[in-house]
């Protein structure tokens, strides 16, 4: 956390529970503003205070109704040098316009002869509301978990309390192990 937006590889969370979240028909060139508006906020710190705000926002104690809680936060520290890192992404993908959670208002036709007609307007989200969460269930990402996409099989962990044949326990070789062998 004291380092703040930093790039790090994919191997990096290799022995973490993760799921990627892939957005849904992005062109190119939206794929690339995504991407360059990251790296261009690598170096930030974190906003210590808008985690802390986020908190209270999601775990409320106070007795005032949801939708007066936003007004009673100034979410984070208004300094543009400080992120969270599920608020940094929904800024990114707010740059191109793509939903992640937007709030869907339906809209019917004022025509008589078209009462049947309607049209969902979309409103974005405030960025500082987004948690990891919200991409994990939005209809606009798949989701992608790589211990499943590399042929997970149950019966090939080793349990730590069950009794195990030594020499059936299958030795994993790591990384750099294998870089090392590829030279």
């Amino acid at each position: 956390m004291k380092e703040g937006v930093r790039a790090i590889t994919l191997a990096h969370y290799a022995q973490m529970h993760t799921r990627i979240c892939r957005p849904i028909g992005l062109s190119n060139d939206d794929r690339k503003q995504i991407v360059d508006y990251a790296i261009a906020r690598i170096g930030h710190r974190y906003d210590l205070k808008h985690i802390f705000d986020l908190l209270r926002y999601l775990l409320p104690t106070i007795p005032v109704p949801t939708r007066f809680r936003r007004r009673l936060l100034a979410l984070g520290s208004n300094d543009p040098t400080r992120a969270i890192c599920s608020t940094l992404i929904a800024q990114a993908f707010e740059s191109v316009r793509y939903p992640i959670l937007p709030e869907i208002q339906r809209t019917w036709s004022d025509d008589l002869t078209r009462a049947d007609c309607y049209a969902d307007i979309y409103h974005i989200r405030h960025h500082s509301l987004f948690t990891p969460r919200d991409f994990d269930i939005s209809p606009y990402f798949d989701i992608i978990k790589p211990t499943i996409e590399s042929g997970f099989d149950y019966r090939s962990l080793a349990w730590s309390d069950a009794m195990h044949d030594p020499k059936r326990i299958q030795c994993e070789v790591t990384e750099t192990v294998k870089t090392k062998e590829l030279s």
